[in-house]
């Protein structure tokens, strides 16, 4: 087993030597460009890792990790435009730097790549891999759905925003897991239990990413602290407040996330003054640490080495251990 470090650098050197410079220039650029960007790479380790895990070298599950990392960037590309964001990692995003159209075709060519890195394994390997991909795919586009839809929707429920983010950010994660255990063949309980453990610590890790953007330190968060509630994003902490609040807590509450202000600063500390007055702060606390605890659970029944349990488990503590 290596460190997470090391296994970014392993997968950083292959996706360096991968060339996707062809023509049309227009179509493959974007692609690169998007790639380079940089990000923790954090799915496509887990897939090194979890081949490790299972006693298979990292190098096997190297063209499987680059389909994971294609995937991800190419949602990152679509959501771009979906949102109209101006910037991804500090940088131009693909539809501003090119356009719109560019940024569409060359999205739709990354998941074609994508798919094209599972048939350097043999058949069954790849049909195994092929499947999880698809069904996973499939998934996130319903998780994008549904948090398009719950952006003008008042009556989401707790168990329909777990569903969204489940699909939208955990599934990837697991599955990128579950593909090491695929190509390291290892028993069916142990990829389903793997896949269980990457499920579960990806909620925990969004419903973190909701906590720590309204009471995260804005110097080690990375990005704007309050920017869902400048947004008027209905994330966990925010359908808790209404779980919990007083009528007059509530009726102020939905008034502020109808609002979209120049200066946001009064309404961020009123907001985050109902979430913590109404308990939903603290029921976000314990959901994150519920889900991470069934992430953990799921270590004493994989048949592996004890010390290869302690790895993932510190892996997962380390990935929790975020600064608020």
């Amino acid at each position: 087993m290596q460190s997470v470090s090391a296994y970014q650098s392993f997968f950083v050197t292959y996706l360096k030597n991968q060339v996707i410079q062809k023509e049309p220039q227009n179509l493959y650029e974007p692609i690169q460009y998007i790639l380079s960007l940089g990000g923790k790479r954090m799915r496509p380790v887990l897939t090194l890792m979890s081949a490790e895990i299972f006693d298979t070298n990292y190098q096997k599950a190297l063209p499987a990790a680059m389909a994971v990392e294609v995937f991800h960037n190419f949602s990152l590309v679509h959501d771009d435009i979906m949102d109209a964001a101006p910037l991804r990692r500090g940088h131009e995003t693909v539809h501003e730097k090119w356009d719109t159209n560019t940024g569409i075709l060359s999205g739709d060519a990354m998941l074609i790549l994508a798919y094209q890195y599972f048939e350097k394994y043999e058949p069954k390997t790849f049909r195994k891999l092929a499947k999880l991909f698809s069904k996973t795919a499939l998934e996130v586009c319903e998780g994008q759905q549904w948090d398009v839809d719950f952006e003008t929707r008042i009556d989401v429920t707790i168990p329909e925003y777990l569903k969204m983010i489940e699909f939208k950010t955990a599934v990837l994660v697991a599955a990128a897991m579950k593909m090491g255990a695929i190509i390291a063949k290892t028993s069916k309980s142990n990829a389903k239990l793997i896949y269980d453990f990457g499920l579960n610590l990806g909620i925990a890790f969004q419903l973190q990413d909701d906590f720590l953007d309204a009471f995260g330190d804005p110097a080690t968060f990375g990005k704007q602290v309050g920017g869902d509630i400048i947004e008027n994003k209905k994330t966990f902490l925010f359908l808790k407040a209404m779980e919990f609040s007083t009528a007059t807590q509530k009726s102020r509450l939905l008034h502020l996330f109808s609002e979209h202000l120049e200066n946001s600063e009064a309404k961020i500390e009123e907001v985050k003054q109902i979430f913590n007055e109404s308990g939903a702060s603290l029921a976000t606390q314990e959901a994150i640490k519920e889900y991470t605890h069934q992430a953990f659970d799921t270590l004493d029944k994989m048949n592996i080495d004890a010390d290869k349990k302690a790895l993932l488990r510190a892996f997962g503590e380390n990935l929790m251990g975020r600064k608020v």
